[in-house]
This record gives C-alpha cells, sequence and structure tokens, in this order.
C-alpha cells in the first residue's frame, strides 16, 4: 500500500480544480498548471481530492503515490509558490539581474548571462560581507528546481574549501587537504 497516495488532498480555497479526459486542470491566484493523469482514479469532493488505484497492477501501484505528490505539489504552488535560494560561495563571486536575465561571475574568463523562463521570477540580493544569493520563485515546482539545477551546474561546491554555488541550507562534505 502506498502510504504517500492514501493521503487526502486539501484544496485550500481560492483553488479551482477541473478534471477532464485524464487532464487535470488547477488554478489559483498565482496562476494555472495541468497535468495529465493516468492509471489512478480522482475523486474530487469540496475540499478534498482523494486519488485511489482501480487496481494493484505494478503501473497502478507506482503512479499512486507519483501522482498525489504531483497534485499536491500543483496546489502548493498555486497558491503559495516555491522558492529556491542559490548562495555563490566564493571570492569574486557575484549575481546581478536585469528583469528575467541573470548575470553570474564565477570565477571564468567571462560572465554567464542566462535567460530565466518567463514563468520563474529572479532576484539577487548582494550585501556586503556576505555571499550573494540567487532567489528563485515560481508556482512551477518542477521548473525552479530545473533552472536552479542548471545555474548550479556552472559551478558545483568542491569539496576541500566549498566554493561553488551551493544551495542555502546545503550541507557539503568536506575533506581534507595535503597533510605536511
Amino acid at each position: 500500500m502506498s502510504r504517500i497516495g492514501n493521503n487526502p488532498i486539501a484544496i485550500p480555497s481560492g483553488v479551482t480544480i477541473d478534471f477532464k479526459d485524464n487532464l487535470l486542470t488547477v488554478k489559483g491566484k498565482l496562476g494555472e498548471l495541468s497535468q495529465n493523469i493516468q492509471d489512478v482514479e480522482l475523486t474530487i469532493e469540496d475540499t478534498n481530492i482523494v486519488v485511489t488505484r482501480p487496481s494493484d497492477s505494478k503501473t497502478a501501484r507506482t503512479n499512486h503515490g507519483l501522482y498525489r505528490s504531483l497534485i499536491f505539489n500543483m496546489i502548493e504552488g498555486v497558491s503559495n509558490g516555491w522558492t529556491k535560494q542559490l548562495e555563490l560561495v566564493g571570492v569574486g563571486y557575484r549575481a546581478s539581474n536585469q528583469g528575467n536575465k541573470l548575470d553570474l561571475a564565477l570565477g571564468f574568463s567571462h560572465n554567464i548571462v542566462i535567460d530565466v523562463a518567463p514563468e520563474v521570477t529572479v532576484e539577487t540580493i548582494s550585501e556586503k560581507g556576505k555571499n550573494p544569493i540567487v532567489k528563485l520563485t515560481s508556482h512551477d515546482k518542477q521548473l525552479v528546481g530545473q533552472v536552479a539545477a542548471k545555474i548550479r551546474g556552472f559551478r558545483k561546491p568542491e569539496p576541500y574549501k566549498g566554493k561553488g554555488v551551493k544551495f542555502v541550507g546545503e550541507e557539503l562534505r568536506r575533506k581534507a587537504g595535503k597533510s605536511a
């Protein structure tokens, strides 16, 4: 039995849900998301959604918890939104943005300029004496994670000094350097 899949999903006020022809559409104050749903059945009540599986086939069992999590993330995204914060650790590492263009100085001979998807809002925070922070916000959890992973991939944190782009709160495995 899927423990996650059996939990009902609460629908907050201000969120409308439409389910037709295996396409679930969730609308809220921050935007609209849609997802194609297969191998599971949805029961939509006035304040809850219950995901059930029609059979115990392998695909139905694997999709039971998956679709419940996807639906929960969609509802959470259109009502509250998702945020990821990246910290630039290193001497001379800087970030600035003009709208949805993100300009990163990560120690290469040139700056990296990224056009971020229009659904994602970018904010850069630079305080004196602290590492610069890039804050990504959107209603789509998958898109925020994908953009954050792309930015982190330009300069992953290295294990000796911890220099690079890391998530705020991420614990890095550090290695000891050379011993004399």
